[in-house]
């Protein structure tokens, strides 16, 4: 289902390349996005945190912040899409733009079909989101926070607290942690959790579930050789133990 949303989305292009941004620019606007597009990533920072554009395509090459920088600035802040653009293809840098916070990934050169299908995808999965959160909002729902032991999720307030102190954790992380604390003792497959998070069917490849995960259970103090907290559950997915807090 395609939402009507994604024709008024502000979408933020942080590109220090004139041609290939104004390429970008041209071929989402005939997408009937908006699109702003800046140069500097210290500049699309303040941008970021003063028009808060329902996504962000972001160089990972720029002046003044690089594209982790920048990253680093608005998270977790910032809850709406971050996809990292960068020439460098090495694994190393997906895995860290991924654990700054980003949300999804691309190298150049871009294809077109590609950006504009992601696009679409992360739109659509946080107008989902919003609408659910506006319906719970509304009903009252009391499932609202969780608390296990020492540790606690509040889903309105986006807070995650270990041992009652707040843990500093970016907007796909907290979105991951609560469906596995919604579910706590149940296994959440891999295919629901990139679903969830992505809007697509996991393929078999993705390894965003798996780097988020594991900065989870550093944040969270689980054991990384042997985890007991956020569990793997080996050919489907994860678990959250209830007792383990």
């Amino acid at each position: 289902m395609t939402l009507t949303t994604q024709h008024t989305a502000h979408i933020l292009l942080v590109e220090d390349d004139i041609s290939l941004a104004d390429w970008i620019k041209e071929y989402l606007e005939m997408k009937h996005y908006q699109v702003t597009v800046q140069e500097r990533g210290d500049l699309a920072v303040q941008i970021i945190q003063e028009q808060n554009p329902d996504l962000v395509i972001l160089d990972g090459m720029l002046p003044g912040l690089d594209g982790i920088d920048v990253l680093k600035a608005v998270r977790p802040a910032f809850a709406n899409t971050i996809i990292m653009v960068t020439a460098r293809d090495e694994e190393l840098d997906e895995v860290l733009g991924l654990e700054m916070g980003a949300d999804d990934y691309l190298t150049k050169p871009l294809r077109a079909n590609v950006l504009s299908t992601k696009i679409r995808k992360h739109l659509e999965r946080q107008t989902i989101m919003k609408r659910s959160q506006d319906i719970e909002s509304e009903v009252g729902r009391s499932s609202d926070s969780f608390q296990y032991g020492d540790f606690s999720i509040d889903k309105q307030a986006r807070s995650v607290e270990l041992n009652n102190k707040i843990v500093d954790i970016s907007s796909n992380e907290f979105d991951l942690l609560w469906l596995l604390a919604e579910r706590a003792g149940n296994t959440v497959t891999r295919d629901e959790l990139i679903q969830a998070l992505r809007g697509f069917d996991y393929d078999g490849f993705d390894r965003t579930v798996d780097l988020i995960v594991s900065k989870l259970r550093k944040k969270l103090n689980d054991n990384p050789s042997k985890p007991y907290r956020i569990k793997t559950v080996w050919g489907k997915g994860y678990l959250l133990v209830k007792s383990a807090w």
